[in-house]
């Protein structure tokens, strides 16, 4: 099993828990954060074990604060910043990879929200295949507060999750959108009480760790495509991973499920 210094990263029957661990700056994301969690969901792509991923954070306090400026940005401070660093540079070496790496899973990604998820760590989340938060957590754009716009995908996940005029709101002005009303206006699937975000989590997962596995990658797949397709390419798209799927041993199993009316026993291949 990798290691890896910033973040744990634990299989148990067919789950794999991410969990940044950098609690003393509510999991802040440094470069080497960044690229333990590329490492370690491209590590669960590869792994035939892994069925599901449930990324998190340590701690009570956070799931991920943004970027970890300390590391990142001191230094531009000090001369107006743009001669200083390149942050289009960092973001195409570091962010962008790390977003690509979790669309690109093909494994459900539930995001286990259990507080602050800001700027970055906000962008995080929102890649996700599902987020379920807990009612105190709360999302923030807060990159405008330094002087920057929304990155790692933000400007691509927020208009499409709840609408342009309410992303440009979320985006403008860094508010904290609390868990229900990040429920209330799509930007996350769920949001329940601090004592039942495990409940409700491991509800998820125990779907999705006995669900055809082959199937719910081309589905996600295909969905990523539909964001930014037209109506023929799509139904291809559907065409050719439908046939694909026609000759896995999941769907095999699903069909004599069917027609001997018993419940499905999938294996994920």
């Amino acid at each position: 099993m990798p290691m890896y210094e910033n973040l744990t990263s634990e299989t148990v029957d067919g789950v794999c828990r991410i969990t940044l661990n950098r609690p003393q700056v509510y999991n802040a994301l440094s470069p080497g954060l960044i690229t333990d969690i590329t490492n370690a969901i491209e590590a669960c792509g590869t792994d035939d074990a892994v069925r599901v991923v449930v990324l998190t954070g340590a701690g009570d306090k956070a799931f991920c604060s943004g970027a970890d400026l300390k590391e990142g940005f001191a230094g531009a401070a000090a001369t107006g910043g743009t001669d200083r660093i390149n942050l289009g540079a960092s973001l195409r070496a570091t962010y962008n990879p790390m977003i690509l790496a979790m669309r690109n899973l093909s494994k459900p990604i539930v995001g286990r929200v259990n507080g602050v998820a800001a700027g970055a760590g906000c962008s995080l989340a929102l890649a996700c295949d599902l987020v379920i938060c807990t009612d105190q957590a709360y999302f923030s754009q807060i990159f405008v507060n330094i002087g920057l716009m929304p990155d790692a995908g933000s400007t691509f996940f927020l208009p499409r999750l709840v609408g342009p005029q309410r992303a440009f709101d979320l985006c403008s002005t860094g508010r904290r959108v609390h868990g229900p009303e990040a429920a209330r206006i799509g930007l996350v699937s769920r949001s329940v009480s601090a004592h039942e975000l495990d409940t409700a989590v491991a509800e998820v997962v125990d779907y999705y760790v006995n669900a055809p596995t082959q199937a719910i990658g081309a589905m996600k797949k295909v969905l990523n495509q539909s964001l930014y397709s037209d109506l023929e390419h799509q139904l291809e798209q559907e065409a050719d991973n439908q046939d694909s799927l026609g000759h896995s041993a999941d769907f095999a199993e699903g069909v004599s499920s069917f027609l001997m009316k018993r419940p499905a026993n999938f294996s994920g291949r």
